[in-house]
């Protein structure tokens, strides 16, 4: 299975990073390592790019790039990832008009 496969919410380890060259290093260099854990997160409404956590940071990457990572053991947590902004809102949530703070918006009333 690679990680373009995976859904939100999925935990799995990484198996092996196929490509070739300069994409396979740049792979590598982002901490996509064979053994290392990671858990997807909610991709983006077009659905690419998609969320990652891994290690202690959250990656966004192309789903052209994630075909070419194998993965393997995968499990099901309850939720997504939690760090970014797309898995930490409510799905469609909408959120009221902020109101500014400070000596403006208490002169006029709006607090």
């Amino acid at each position: 299975m690679t990680l373009a496969e995976l859904s939100p919410g999925q935990q799995a380890n990484i198996v092996e990073v196929r490509g070739e060259g300069a994409l396979r290093r740049r792979l590598l260099d982002m901490g996509l390592t064979p053994g290392t854990s990671l858990l997807m997160g909610n991709p983006a409404p077009s659905g690419d790019p998609l969320c990652i956590r891994i290690r202690s940071y959250v990656l966004s990457l192309r789903k052209e790039d994630a075909a070419f990572i194998e993965v393997d053991g995968v499990s099901t947590t309850g939720s997504p990832c939690g760090d970014c902004y797309r898995c930490s809102r409510a799905p469609r949530q909408e959120r009221g008009r902020m109101r500014r703070g400070g000596r403006r918006a208490r002169k006029r009333g709006a607090l």
